[in-house]
């Protein structure tokens, strides 16, 4: 049976799926990340994470690099098998 837990975006592991659930930031940060397709409900891919510096994931078909800063505030559900 599936589990899920809510960690941020920083801490998805590469090659896994996770769907946006809220940011813990403020409102500028959230709407530029709304308008690069980050909104609640979407599914992410986690591309590329090193532990360190940028990130690469994949959201609405499209490869984004962000900030670790920024990955770190956006909240995701992980699922795991």
């Amino acid at each position: 049976m599936a589990s899920t837990t809510k960690i941020s975006l920083s801490e998805l592991p590469v090659n896994e799926h996770a769907t946006i659930l809220s940011f813990a930031n403020g409102r500028l940060e959230t709407s530029r990340l709304a308008s690069l397709g980050f909104t609640p409900g979407a599914e992410v891919n986690m591309s590329q994470n090193y532990g360190r510096g940028p990130l690469i994931v994949t959201v609405r078909g499209t490869h984004v690099a962000l900030g670790r800063g920024e990955a770190a505030s956006i909240v995701v559900e992980h699922k795991e098998e």
